[in-house]
């Protein structure tokens, strides 16, 4: 069993050279951090900048709601996710050994005592999150952060938020001190939001928290990490990693490289390089969707729907609605009965959205873990990193994640934030 403790990254100190293998907001807040300690840093990317999962999601930074996925609510959707493909969980039937088994073990982990662990492992990155994006914006990333004011969940009656309101309560206990929210009617919520209709009953305002557009921030991190002098190869994609015992080869379609170490950050493709050194915690596609709408008038922020599981996010002149966890192969295409569930969920709510034009549709592999923890540190070798299986908090934990992996690459002993992360656990 993987421990926290210290692992030699190489010798004569910590490596100076260092390749990131994926180029989504975890590889590259990684990448920056890592320079920001030193190294010099090539990011290998199969396809290009924020390709992935990065691109199209709803682009929150609410660490107040970063908790891991399994859950007991979740285990509502059992037979309906199987059946009803306008459910916001969605399992569409195949036979594939792997998913059933990491299904069955997402269920065991699906309890109120394996939450409450979890949301205390969360907890310490939880609270660093914010700040990180600030250095980040110290440092030469130009993209904004922008305030979730006002940041409303939505619901057609009081009863339906508990769930919610019994999960913030949650955080708290858990330890998070910053966690700010309040009661909302459903009358207040639509002389906040005058986009709400009429079937918005109720609703819980979160503060403190901030969004961002993904793929413009996303951008501007590579501008930056490539600023500094990093090298950023887009599509060319890794096929293997070799250690040698003095260094990593790392191999792509274009040749070999050799490193001092490598971080793996590729989402839902982590397992494919990672497993030969140790890592045996399955991650999933959690495929999300997300599309972008004209409105007649922008909300001031986000807007969720959870039991919808839904997300709203104004970016630029469109509101960007995103939706669905679809556990389906990664590689498979957009399917576009997803995005009219999304339609069809959100539409009694909103009023002066043009939920016909839509435009940027778009599906993205979320990595998610069976425990919901992510992966995040060393392996069998002192030599390989991983850093992935965020589930649906890579936007909004990568910087942090970014800062405390370099710190382990670099000094060659996980920070005790990431001990309950290991990727050999």
């Amino acid at each position: 069993m993987g421990g926290g403790g210290p692992r030699t990254a190489s010798r004569g100190g910590g490596p100076r050279d260092v390749a990131v293998v994926g180029a989504g907001m975890v590889g590259l807040a990684t990448a920056w951090f890592l320079q920001e300690g030193g190294a010099s840093v090539t990011v290998y990317e199969r396809d290009r900048v924020a390709a992935g999962a990065s691109w199209g999601n709803a682009g929150w930074l609410t660490p107040t709601l970063a908790a891991p996925l399994p859950e007991p609510a979740v285990l509502r959707y059992g037979l309906k996710a199987v059946l009803d493909p306008s459910s916001p969980v969605y399992l569409p039937l195949r036979a594939d050994a792997g998913l059933l088994r990491f299904l069955a073990s997402f269920a065991r982990h699906s309890t109120h005592g394996q939450w409450r662990r979890g949301m205390a492992a969360f907890v310490p990155l939880n609270e660093q999150a914010l700040g990180t994006f600030d250095t980040l914006a110290v440092g030469g990333v130009t993209a904004r952060t922008r305030r979730s004011e006002p940041f409303l969940a939505v619901y057609r009656s009081e009863r339906q938020r508990e769930g919610l309101l019994a999960e913030l309560r949650g955080v708290q206990e858990a330890g998070q001190r910053d966690v700010r929210f309040s009661l909302v009617s459903g009358a207040e919520a639509r002389a906040m939001e005058p986009v709400l209709t009429g079937e918005a009953g109720s609703a819980l305002r979160i503060s403190g928290q901030r969004y961002l557009n993904p793929p413009e921030f996303v951008d501007s991190l590579a501008a930056a990490v490539r600023a500094r002098g990093g090298a950023i190869v887009e599509g060319e994609g890794v096929t293997d990693l070799t250690d040698t015992g003095d260094g990593v080869v790392v191999a792509t379609g274009a040749g070999e490289q050799r490193h001092d170490a490598v971080v793996v950050a590729t989402g839902a493709w982590l397992g494919a390089l990672v497993q030969r050194f140790g890592v045996r915690q399955p991650v999933q596609a959690g495929r999300g969707y997300s599309f972008s709408v004209p409105v007649t008038r922008m909300p001031g922020g986000p807007l969720y729907f959870p039991v919808e599981r839904v997300a709203c996010t104004p970016l630029g002149d469109r509101l960007r609605i995103a939706g669905m966890m679809e556990f389906r192969r990664p590689e498979d295409a957009l399917d576009h009965r997803r995005i009219e569930a999304v339609v069809d969920a959100v539409r009694p709510f909103l009023s002066g959205v043009d939920l016909d034009d839509r435009r940027d549709e778009w599906v993205g592999s979320r990595p998610v873990t069976p425990d919901g923890l992510p992966l995040l540190g060393g392996t069998t070798s002192p030599r390989v990193f991983v850093a992935g299986g965020h589930g649906m908090w890579g936007i909004a934990l990568g910087p942090v994640t970014g800062m405390l992996l370099a710190r382990t690459v670099l000094e060659g002993k996980a920070p005790q934030e990431l001990r309950p992360f290991d990727p050999l656990r």
